[in-house]
């Protein structure tokens, strides 16, 4: 039974789930398969591959999400880690951005499935939003759990944080030579690399990198026409 399996996993990392979130992950779970059988959105289907790989590996940054923080999940896809870092935390003020429109219909039903508030889906590319002064530099936490190496994600990411504000990257086990790799590009659009968490969730090796915003991005960056993915910094 679903309930009783996301319980369970949640249970052994210390994430205890009220009746009401138990519920809200399983309306997001059957969206998601539903969903998928017409677009799309994840090759993780298994229950409990979605439990872990999706829903519990994204709640693991909610202790570096400050109360009543404003969070962006730039490249969400099907909503990760944005959707469950907002069910265990109704506090937040999400901002979910995919350049996939089925990505953002499909997370309009879930917001209005699940009744959440202060959240909003966004179909646009980073580098057309980040040179917007309703965006740019206004979040207090970015996320994102996008396929793309630190500097690449960097470049999207950091023109969105605001000063003293952090941009949290999960990665998996190769994020040493990336971050290695990356140093480089973070200085330069202002941030820091202030904390790596290292962890294990069921034999798969994850990491945050944790970057704090120093000072303000340089406004030729991001730069358009996919340069970040072509020539990372």
């Amino acid at each position: 039974m679903f309930e009783d399996e996301l319980i369970a996993i949640f249970d052994r990392y210390h994430y205890k789930l009220s009746n009401e979130q138990v519920i809200l992950f399983k309306k997001y779970y059957d969206l998601l398969i539903e969903w998928n059988e017409k677009f799309n959105l994840t090759t993780i289907t298994s229950q409990k591959d979605v439990i872990v790989k999706h829903f519990l590996d994204s709640v693991t940054a909610l202790s570096f999400i400050p109360q009543g923080s404003s969070v962006l999940d730039l490249g969400c896809g099907a909503g990760f880690p944005g959707i469950p870092l907002k069910i265990m935390r109704p506090d937040i003020k999400l901002t979910l951005v995919d350049s996939v429109n089925k990505k953002i219909m499909f997370l309009d039903e879930v917001i209005t499935s699940l009744s959440l508030g202060n959240v909003v889906a966004m179909h646009a590319r980073a580098e057309d939003l980040a040179i917007k002064d309703a965006f740019r530099e206004k979040y207090d936490v970015v996320v994102s759990r996008a396929v793309a190496n630190m500097s690449t994600l960097s470049e999207y990411c950091i023109p969105f944080v605001q000063i003293d504000g952090v941009f949290i990257a999960y990665k998996s086990k190769d994020w040493q030579l990336e971050l290695e790799q990356s140093q480089n590009a973070i200085k330069l659009l202002g941030g820091k690399v202030c904390k790596k968490v290292e962890f294990d969730i069921e034999n798969n090796q994850r990491c945050l990198i944790i970057v704090e915003k120093k000072s303000k991005t340089p406004q030729n960056y991001p730069r358009s026409k996919n340069k970040p993915r072509i020539s990372p910094l």
